[in-house]
């Protein structure tokens, strides 16, 4: 397709969301949220389609990736190398979906103003489906319009994030809405290599864009997870942030991005790793109290951000010690990326569903607790018992499979039903 023809695509897609944004007064989002749970509660706010169709997504993939893995089935099933597909479905595909949802319902608690909802939002879902299906679709030509629906789900995506923030001037979220346009960016340069139009793009575009979520998963924890276990824990507490932990983590982590995509697994990355697993642990001992052990809503965030520590920790020891990098990869993506992101999704749909997170579902321990099973088998006993290497593998997509199909059974029903407390959202 045409450069034109993709950037008059982009301009009729994205004009809606500002014109929309520009006309409605806040009596009228409310109006307007309260039509939309009256007939499809499942658009009244950005996480109800976008943590449903990651959750649904999540166990689809696993269950193909898991087929081609272990059973050798669906060989010419995609249009992408099945190590490929499986790790930009798990970036770009589940991750930007957890992203959507999350950013998309808390951009309206930042601004006061209402965030899309309606035919609006159910277009940006589409556009994100839209890539996910052109991919499987098992047809190489498909790539260029997957691309395109990507880029497409992307452009509105940032639009649809800085235009609240812009009409209140709350220019401090500019640095989150920075962060999407740069995962946006890696997706293209994703494309960009896989077509053909760079060299190494796809591996450039793969890494930056697991280490960007990484980096909205620091910043966001930074903001969230302190807030979250001094009001949940019970009783009195006051967790330290330090503002030096900050800067130099943000400072050693673009350096360690910018080296591990240059020149991956060198004693440069190895050391700038030793630093940033140092200043986690610290951050991690600033924010502990015993009172997390008794929450899992608290403790699958802390020992989600504990595994991303795990992994910068085998990033040091790859070069050091001669390993795969893939057991790091893997903390950070299965360990913390997972875990974080499954518990983020459960307390989110909790309190924007009009439950006491105080009080969740019994099932939650359980749910978390066979993720982390599936995190250790992932990264540390392939490391301990490599003879049965393929066997661990196989026995960790099962408990991912397993971790995400309780939230789907615990989670839809609240997602595609109205608050239940009669609130709009």
């Amino acid at each position: 397709m045409p450069a034109v023809v993709f950037f008059r695509t982009l301009v009729q897609y994205v004009t809606p969301f500002i014109l929309t944004a520009q006309r409605m007064n806040p009596i009228q989002a409310y109006l307007r949220m309260q039509l939309a749970s009256n007939r499809y509660p499942i658009l009244n706010l950005g996480f109800r389609p976008f943590f449903a169709g990651a959750a649904i997504y999540s166990v689809v993939s696993t269950l193909a990736w898991t087929g081609m893995y272990i059973f050798g089935l669906l060989p010419n099933s995609i249009a992408l190398p099945q190590t490929v597909w499986h790790a930009h479905e798990m970036i770009f595909g589940y991750c930007m979906a957890v992203i959507a949802g999350f950013l998309l319902t808390a951009a309206g608690n930042w601004t006061g103003v209402q965030t899309v909802t309606g035919t609006p939002l159910l277009l940006l879902f589409l556009l994100w489906l839209g890539g996910r299906l052109l991919l499987a679709s098992g047809n190489s030509d498909m790539l260029q319009a997957a691309a395109i629906c990507d880029g497409l789900f992307g452009a509105g995506l940032v639009i649809a994030i800085l235009v609240p923030v812009i009409r209140v001037r709350q220019w401090q979220q500019l640095g989150i809405v920075s962060k999407i346009v740069l995962l946006v960016a890696s997706n293209m340069v994703f494309y960009a290599g896989t077509l053909g139009l760079l060299e190494d793009g796809s591996r450039i575009g793969l890494y930056s864009g697991i280490y960007i979520v990484m980096a909205l998963i620091f910043v966001m924890g930074r903001r969230v997870i302190p807030f979250f276990i001094e009001k949940g824990v019970g009783y009195p507490v006051q967790v330290r942030n330090r503002a030096w932990v900050d800067i130099a983590s943000l400072v050693l982590f673009l350096g360690f991005w910018i080296a591990d995509v240059l020149q991956p697994d060198t004693l440069l990355v190895a050391t700038l790793s030793a630093a940033l697993l140092a200043l986690h642990i610290l951050r991690l001992i600033d924010w502990h109290t015993p009172g997390i052990w008794r929450r899992p809503l608290l403790w699958v965030l802390y020992i989600g951000y504990g595994w991303l520590g795990a992994g910068f920790a085998l990033k040091t020891a790859v070069p050091l010690l001669d390993i795969s990098p893939l057991p790091a990869l893997h903390a950070f993506a299965y360990g913390g990326i997972g875990m974080i992101t499954l518990g983020m999704m459960s307390r989110v749909s909790l309190g924007h569903t009009g439950r006491n997170v105080f009080e969740p579902p019994p099932v939650l321990f359980p749910m978390f607790a066979v993720l982390l099973a599936g995190a250790v088998c992932r990264v540390a006993l392939p490391l301990l018992d490599t003879a049965r290497y393929v066997t661990w593998i196989g026995i960790s997509q099962c408990l991912w499979i397993v971790a995400f199909c309780i939230f789907l059974a615990v989670y839809l029903p609240m997602l595609a039903r109205p608050r239940a407390d009669g609130q709009p959202g």
